[in-house]
């Protein structure tokens, strides 16, 4: 299982995960709290980490960099193109 783009959604206590290979097939959709999050982001092969840009991200986008990933952090206005029906976290 090697996650080339992991997408995260960021909450105040749960954390959605979305990861997809290279091929953009997914390989990984899970729920988790914060300790949990940085424990498994920590342990995972370098890769491109996508979140939403707010308060919150910039911190966790640091905190990963020093993990050795690529973080993407996206402006809210252009999250929207992304959903392609109804919302939902992951």
């Amino acid at each position: 299982m090697t996650i080339s783009v992991l997408g995260i959604d960021i909450g105040k206590n749960n954390f959605h995960l979305f990861g997809v290979d290279e091929k953009g097939r997914k390989v990984i959709r899970k729920k988790l709290s914060r300790k949990n999050l940085l424990e498994y982001v920590a342990n995972l092969e370098p890769c491109i980490i996508a979140m939403e840009a707010c308060g919150g991200a910039h911190y966790l986008a640091r905190l990963f960099m020093s993990y050795g990933h690529t973080v993407k952090l996206i402006s809210p206005q252009f999250v929207k193109p992304y959903v392609k029906t109804n919302k939902n976290d992951y």
